[in-house]
């Protein structure tokens, strides 16, 4: 069933704009912009020009989406097949099929979320034209990375998304944005050249490049040798990519130091690259080295998953002063171990866990680093301390819609029932309870045990930012005078200037400036802090100052990805249906 009727010809022409368009854009990016569409100054032009390319991007993969067959999403579709290297017979193939069109929407999507808010709030650093054209080339090689069927293109669309963000962090990032920009790409380059050995074994070995080919092959075409050591080289490349722990240190510094849109481009997109590497290329062109290496791949998964709940409730303790983001970034590691434990469990249950849990991951984590760098924006700092100490009512009390939709993405992120990240780790964790066949079922249910323990722990971790961030600390309260006593007066507040202690006439007024124009109150908490009055009836602390609450280009770039969270929390089977037969088919050699 296609809900628009379009030739084959139109759906080609469609994905080949879809990867080429932001190419071309970024190109158009670096060139003056003709007189009539400068507007204000050459910066604005330029954001207008990446709103533009991403938008008629993200319109396209719409268009895709609705002329798609979901009669047949097993079946590759809109694609291209052009011979380009005859002498190794590396084709410019391209297609899309369930697995790979929620990808390839979400990508369109984030991407021009991010454009879109980076145009009203341009990030600070140099000028704006790097910063689209580096933005348009990274999205060029993501949705490369999840169209292309050949195995040569594949990794050149994989690393042709390193550069751009690799600048993105280091021109454009917080502090040490240097080192953690240094840090991301020496990691990923390192996994990069052995992921491509890898892929030349399979290739030579196989006689083809073909992913369709090695998919319907199903590894019959290679030894179990050769499996395995192609497992193992292309799944450390694809591991830090993921990232799995413990390859994973890179990111939670690169998250912190880089801008609001590279953190959510980061997790939203890039992360999703390594893990579709294993459902498309290992899972169906190496399953006995799969098989081989499953238990270990999932043994670290769960590890990841546990670590990286850890790791938040550490920096989430009062006075461990946390960075927001870098807690974010921890709560990744975890989110992504249960993609991998899908993965691993070789499953059809497991493997749509796996591609749900992607997607709800991606819209809830990049609504996540929207959020963060508001807050930060608004306060100058994501210090979780100063968040939560010197804030008075907090979020809550100050920007009330921002402080509710960061609830709403944290309790999405740990799983709510009835949001979209409730599925992928439920589905996970069923497809763990029964692993594949040649798979040891007591230790797969046993990582079963240890991801759910892992899910209290997301749950404890992402309650407590929302108390402290939202709500704010809860300040002890203040000493209270005996109830003999009289009520201190203002002369002798702590903060309050002292009137004289030798006994004589009252003072006049004019000594003590700072009260003149009242009556003596009682002690006045200093401006920012929250105290108990000292005394029923006492005045109470003044309210915290207003912050600026959620601005109409925000809400414009955040309520898709709150209304999609939801959607697909309410209705999986858009997706599910999509994915299931395509993930059916890869198992099972190309067969429907």
């Amino acid at each position: 069933m296609t809900v628009i009727d379009i030739s084959p010809s139109v759906m080609q022409f469609l994905l080949a704009f879809i990867v080429v368009g932001p190419l071309l854009g970024a190109v158009a990016a670096l060139l003056p912009a003709p007189p009539g569409l400068k507007g204000r100054n050459p910066d604005q032009a330029v954001l207008r020009h990446g709103v533009t390319v991403t938008g008629a991007v993200l319109i396209a993969a719409i268009v895709l989406a609705v002329g798609f067959d979901h009669d047949h999403p097993a079946t590759m579709q809109a694609t291209t097949d052009i011979s380009w290297i005859p002498a190794l017979d590396v084709r410019i193939h391209l297609g899309i099929d369930g697995i790979s069109l929620p990808l390839l929407v979400l990508t369109a999507l984030l991407t021009f979320l991010c454009a879109l808010y980076s145009y009203f709030k341009p990030p600070a650093g140099p000028s704006p034209k790097a910063f689209v054209a580096l933005v348009l080339v990274l999205e060029s090689g993501t949705l490369a990375t999840f169209a292309v069927l050949d195995l040569l293109l594949f990794f050149l669309a994989f690393e042709m998304v390193l550069i751009p963000m690799y600048f993105l962090i280091n021109r454009w990032g917080g502090d040490q944005r240097q080192a953690a920009a240094w840090k991301f790409i020496l990691y990923t380059l390192l996994g990069s050249v052995v992921m491509l050995l890898g892929l030349l074994l399979i290739g030579l070995k196989s006689g083809t490049f073909d992913m369709v080919a090695l998919a319907t092959d199903n590894g019959r075409g290679l030894t179990t040798s050769v499996q395995v050591i192609a497992v193992l080289a292309i799944g450390l490349g694809l591991a830090v990519k993921t990232p799995m722990w413990p390859l994973h240190s890179w990111l939670p510094d690169a998250h912190t130091a880089a801008p609001t849109v590279g953190s959510v481009l980061l997790a939203g997109v890039l992360l999703k690259m390594g893990t579709y590497g294993f459902v498309r290329i290992l899972l169906p062109a190496a399953p006995d080295g799969m098989r081989t290496f499953a238990p270990y791949l999932a043994a670290f998964a769960v590890v990841g998953i546990v670590y990286g709940s850890l790791a938040c409730l550490a920096l989430a303790r009062t006075g461990a002063k946390g960075d927001l983001k870098r807690l974010i970034a921890y709560s990744s590691v975890g989110h992504m171990g249960f993609v991998l434990l899908g993965i691993a469990t070789m499953t059809p249950t497991g493997v749509n866990g796996a591609l749900f849990a992607n997607i709800a991951h991606g819209l809830i984590t990049g609504l996540l680093f929207f959020l963060v760098g508001a807050v930060k924006d608004r306060y100058g700092t994501a210090d979780l301390d100063t968040l939560a100490g010197a804030t008075g009512a907090a979020l809550y009390g100050r920007a009330p819609r921002l402080g509710a939709l960061l609830a709403f993405a944290a309790v999405a992120s740990l799983g709510l029932p009835g949001l979209a990240g409730f599925w992928g780790e439920m589905l996970t964790l069923f497809g763990a309870y029964s692993p594949a066949e040649g798979l040891s079922r007591p230790a797969f249910r046993t990582f079963m045990a240890i991801g759910a323990f892992g899910t209290l722990l997301t749950a404890a971790y992402m309650l407590i930012v929302v108390r402290r961030v939202c709500m704010g600390e809860h300040a002890l309260p203040a000493r209270t005078t005996p109830a003999t006593t009289p009520a201190p007066s203002a002369a002798s507040a702590p903060d309050a200037p002292q009137a004289p202690a030798t006994p004589g006439p009252p003072q006049t007024p004019d000594t003590t400036p700072a009260l003149a124009t009242t009556p003596a109150p009682a002690a006045s908490p200093t401006p920012g802090t929250l105290q108990a009055p000292t005394t029923p009836g006492a005045p109470q602390a003044p309210p915290a100052p207003q912050l600026a609450d959620v601005q109409p280009y925000e809400a414009a770039a955040w309520t898709p990805l709150v209304a999609l969270t939801v959607l697909a929390g309410l209705w999986p089977a858009v997706l599910l249906g999509l994915t299931d037969p395509a993930v059916q088919k890869l198992l099972s050699g190309g067969k429907s």
